[in-house]
């Protein structure tokens, strides 16, 4: 099988793609079980893509339920490089308004619930993830976004919740007091995974409520939601059929593909062999 080196990872109200060409579905196991649906490989733009919808094709997996783990080692074993991930978010701020795109910089957790690391079971490792995103391959998403008919936004903090309910009232203002402008459920673990397995990780966050903190407008619910799903899903697709290509021909960022080269600080005779065999192809230098 050819390598596959960009991997797209559709969000709620994105769960297939049109336009693509010579396409086949693959449903690979990993030894973190099997990913949230079949994998399309198919070709974009001129170039081989990878696509999975982070829910199930029909929105079947709730945020906490979803298969990250092995989302991230399916994709890495195709060969893929850089992931293109998008995601519905409310947002924290009067600027970023329902229907506009955000290519965030930074990444606060607070999700509880969610197996967020390849490592443990007898093998330890640190990966720095000071930069949650690739900045590069945000600067071409964002490039990408201006010939399209969207309001687009560079840098802000998106708050990553546990869900599936809402925010309440006293939260969302907790994390507008903290300086964050968006918040979703989707971000984690996906951006610590791609991490530790050496792939950058651009996300597209595709605006759809103000959450609950804003007097003007209604309380987020989920028809508000889908109906700005809908709006958002044609510029999603639009916006990779421009930016694939420009992210082919830019450089890998070293320092993410070697993220995990010196990450695994026990000593190698203290390693138990199955932890190791699982986690090899998915974190490099092991």
């Amino acid at each position: 099988m050819d390598p596959v080196t960009i991997g797209v990872i559709g969000g709620s109200g994105f769960y297939e793609m049109d336009g693509l060409t010579d396409v086949t579905e693959i449903q690979p196991e990993t030894p973190f079980g099997a990913p949230s649906d079949a994998i399309t490989l198919a070709t974009l733009a001129g170039h081989r893509i990878a696509f999975l919808p982070r829910h199930g094709r029909g929105h079947r997996l709730l945020p906490t339920e979803v298969p990250s783990r092995a989302n991230i080692a399916a994709l890495k074993s195709l060969g893929v490089q850089r992931i293109l991930s998008f995601s519905a978010v409310g947002s924290l701020c009067e600027e970023m308004a329902p229907r506009h795109f955000v290519i965030p910089d930074q990444l606060i957790d607070r999700t509880r619930h969610r197996q967020d690391t390849f490592f443990g079971d007898g093998i330890v490792g640190h990966t720095g993830f000071a930069d949650p995103f690739a900045n590069g391959l945000g600067q071409i998403l964002y490039d990408a976004l201006e010939g399209l008919d969207v309001t687009r936004h560079k840098g802000g903090t998106l708050v990553c919740m546990e869900g599936p309910l809402f925010s309440t009232r006293a939260e969302s203002e907790l994390y507008r007091s903290w300086g964050a402008q968006l918040i979703n459920m989707s971000a984690l673990p996906e951006s610590k995974l791609a991490r530790e397995a050496g792939i950058e990780y651009g996300l597209v966050c595709m605006v759809t409520d103000y959450d609950c903190w804003h007097e003007g407008h209604d309380d987020v619910d989920i028809q508000m939601v889908i109906a700005n799903l809908i709006a958002n899903a044609g510029n999603a697709r639009a916006l990779l059929e421009i930016a694939v290509p420009k992210v082919v021909a830019a450089p890998r960022d070293q320092a993410i593909a070697e993220a995990a080269k010196f990450a695994v600080i026990t000593a190698p005779e203290l390693r138990p062999p199955e932890v190791v065999e699982r986690l090899r192809g998915v974190i490099d230098g092991l």
